[in-house]
């Protein structure tokens, strides 16, 4: 750690602030000069991993009532008449208001798909700013729908869906995910190897809390979806990030992801397609990832949500189809390829060796009882989704709107000086890196806010998904060519004159 964060540390011990407390209170002097300070970057300052620039260390030490020339190192006093800051809320002179304040736990959790830049979005929309939402992956706002038979059964089976489920789902629905387990060949399934959630987040949640104890370590890839990382930290376990390599099509660096082993890892997620890179790992990436697994006693966590949203001719693998001595666990689900993220409905499939899990999936049995059941009626239309014709396919060839947009928006970020971008091979995000010297770039939260006020264009900042860097960004190309044509000549302009200050 460096002196700036070690004097920062002390002022916030001293004042019993948590790092979100100081976030709101320099927000609130910042407002008028437009500055914003999101939670990855206060716990970067903290860390001593990154110092402020001159105009965020100066709300900082308006927001702590110190000198900012004291903060930042230097041998003055610490206290300056000139520092006004907002009063401590503790020292108004009144009596003392009880303060609810959110866990400590939720201090190092980050989950800006939907963050501080999305905040000013809604803002800007409530004041009548038309904002183009490129931030999040939800295909019904960009006019894609859902299967027409899948909406029939949905309305002719709510109603004898009014109560509930056995917990872990419907026996016809998990019958119907277990042949598609058998269709992926994952090895060992029966139906009670099979539950079902209000989404995949859900059962994500679930895991995480049933497995790690206090400091125990899981690996999850870098960049992530960043609620892996929230959940596992939730939890009280250690998210440990291993590097996925954009210069080989954003597959795992599998020496890295070794290195990274200790006695305290429980497990490795991957995530295949991934996002937010829209990269497909090759089956000999797999092979590896399983011995990796094999060799050090670990869980297989593989979140394979997009598996069916795969161009190019290529062909999905699941990991838990090459590791039947292995104990996986494989989620998946409907919010994607069946454009119905609001039902809420995915499920996750134990398999391989149970054996050594056996305690394990009593935990998961034991939570996923506490919260009685998922989404009934969503249950309910899964069986038809599977096994009915699969209208995601007309979207995934050459003609098809995915495969038409990830082509174009590819070509258009890579046609933009100091942009450069991979080809996603699947979903329907692309990851795209910027020259962070050409633009002069320190901190790409600020990126993405000044692109938003400026173009009226919502991204998010690749530290937005675990990337140490400030050096990406997310794109979602679910709106049509003609939107992100738009859109891209936005960023292009953008481009030309932005510098960071």
């Amino acid at each position: 750690m460096n002196l700036f964060s070690e004097r920062l540390n002390a002022v916030m011990e001293e004042k019993h602030y948590r790092q979100a407390d100081v976030i709101l209170l320099a927000n609130q002097s910042g407002e008028a000069s437009g500055i914003h300070i999101g939670k990855s970057h206060m716990s970067q300052y903290c860390s001593g991993k990154t110092i402020p620039r001159a105009d965020i260390l100066r709300i900082l030490a308006d927001a702590l009532n110190v000198n900012p020339l004291w903060l930042q190192g230097e041998d003055v006093p610490r206290e300056t008449e000139t520092a006004s800051g907002p009063a401590d809320p503790n020292q108004t002179g009144g009596p003392i208001m009880r303060e609810f304040k959110k866990s400590y736990k939720l201090n190092d959790v980050l989950y800006d798909v939907r963050g501080p830049v999305v905040d000013e979005a809604n803002r800007m929309s409530e004041s009548g700013i038309h904002i183009l939402k490129l931030n999040i992956g939800n295909p019904a706002p960009f006019g894609f729908r859902a299967p027409e038979e899948v909406i029939y059964d949905f309305r002719q089976q709510s109603v004898n869906c009014e109560g509930y489920s056995d917990s872990r789902g419907l026996f016809t629905t998990r019958k119907a995910i277990m042949q598609y387990a058998q269709l992926k060949n994952i090895p060992n399934v029966e139906i009670n190897d099979i539950y079902t959630g209000n989404g995949v987040s859900e059962l994500i949640t679930i895991c995480m809390q049933a497995l790690l104890d206090d400091g125990d370590e899981i690996l999850i890839p870098s960049p992530d979806y960043p609620l892996w990382t929230a959940s596992a930290t939730l939890a009280g376990g250690k998210a440990v990030h291993y590097i996925c390599d954009e210069k080989s099509d954003w597959n795992p660096d599998l020496e890295d992801m070794e290195k990274k082993i200790t006695d305290r890892t429980k497990a490795i997620v991957i995530i295949n397609p991934n996002n937010p890179t829209g990269a497909l790992y090759p089956k000999d990436v797999l092979i590896k990832i399983a011995d990796l697994a094999r060799r050090h006693q670990l869980i297989i966590f593989s979140d394979e949500i997009y598996d069916r949203l795969v161009m190019d001719g290529e062909e999905h693998v699941s990991i838990a189809s090459l590791a039947p001595d292995l104990f996986c666990v494989t989620f998946s689900g409907l919010s994607k390829s069946h454009m119905i993220a609001g039902f809420r409905i995915g499920w996750m499939i134990l398999s391989g060796n149970k054996a050594p899990a056996a305690d394990y999936i009593e935990g998961l049995n034991m939570l996923s009882n506490m919260r009685l059941c998922s989404n009934v009626p969503a249950q309910s239309i899964v069986q038809t989704a599977l096994g009915g014709y699969q209208s995601v396919k007309n979207y995934i060839v050459p003609g098809g709107r995915v495969y038409e947009q990830r082509d174009f928006v590819y070509k258009a970020l890579n046609d933009i000086p100091g942009i450069s971008a991979v080809k996603p091979k699947a979903g329907f995000y692309i990851f795209p890196k910027i020259d962070i010297k050409k633009f002069n770039i320190t901190d790409d939260e600020q990126f993405a806010l000044d692109f938003l006020k400026q173009k009226h264009v919502l991204v998010v900042q690749g530290t937005g998904f675990n990337w140490k860097q400030p050096d990406h960004f997310r794109v979602v190309y679910l709106p049509r060519v003609e939107v992100l044509e738009e859109a891209m000549d936005s960023l292009a302009d953008f481009m030309k004159t932005y510098r960071q200050q």
